[in-house]
């Protein structure tokens, strides 16, 4: 005879079970003669802001980079949902100031994606990119050269280009480093409402009080996974002592 067993509810105090966006197992990654993520196990969750954090070197940026598909894993399996690819926002100092882009061409060219680098935009991803541009309020600053612009207002940009894409998943390199407070907050305040409306936001951050503020968090130490879960478990004073202690 068959015994069936009940799933226990969950407390009142329990957070919700998030269905996975993203799952890896094993995972390894790095570069020629120098290995950065060894054996990396853990889930994305879907509809949330997740934060990866840890020291520079620790493998947030080369994490972020497979996620991406800009970096190929040396070995374990990763598992994504959705059709569309992600959308990546590098660093602001990956992307030179001396580009003679304006803010416009910076964001359209995050439709090559889905038109290829030489053909003509249409007029939906002219409209796409209008919307993108309308979301970070810098239609004002369409015309400027990216080297024009505050640190604010080029994340800014940046972050544009990502949501050009259309992607349900955007994963952000170090979005707030540098910036200040009101940018910060800024950028926070869209990332939260990118979730509410069906995107599943990863980004790297060394900036503890936006990493407190995420749903999720894995925390990284010498390429492993030193931790995973909510941000108040995860990111206590000791762990973070111990992942900050030199190595």
């Amino acid at each position: 005879m068959k015994t069936m067993f009940k799933k226990p509810r969950p407390s009142p105090t329990s957070p919700p079970e998030r269905t996975a966006h993203l799952r890896f197992s094993g995972l390894c990654a790095g570069y020629p003669g120098r290995p950065v993520l060894r054996e990396i196990s853990a889930e994305i969750p879907k509809l949330a802001t997740t934060v990866l954090v840890g020291p520079n070197g620790s493998g947030k940026s080369t994490l972020l980079g497979v996620l991406a598909g800009v970096i190929h894993p040396t070995s374990g399996d990763l598992h994504r949902t959705g059709d569309r690819p992600p959308a990546f926002v590098p660093q602001r100092g990956a992307v030179g100031d001396t580009l003679p882009l304006t803010v416009r061409q910076t964001v359209e060219m995050g439709r090559w994606s889905e038109r290829g680098t030489w053909r003509r935009l249409t007029r939906r991803d002219h409209a796409t990119v209008d919307a993108a541009l309308d979301r970070l309020e810098i239609r004002d600053l369409a015309s400027r050269q990216l080297g024009e612009l505050s640190g604010g207002q080029r994340q800014r940009a940046l972050i544009a280009q990502g949501l050009a894409q259309e992607s349900d998943l955007l994963l952000l390199d170090e979005p707030t480093t540098g910036l200040d407070p009101e940018a910060r907050e800024r950028i926070g305040t869209l990332l939260t409402a990118l979730v509410a409306d069906g995107v599943t936001v990863v980004q790297a951050t060394h900036d503890l009080e936006v990493a407190r503020t995420a749903d999720a968090c894995l925390l990284l130490r010498n390429g492993r996974l030193a931790g995973q879960g909510h941000p108040d478990r995860i990111l206590t004073t000791s762990a973070l002592a111990r992942v900050w202690q030199p190595l």
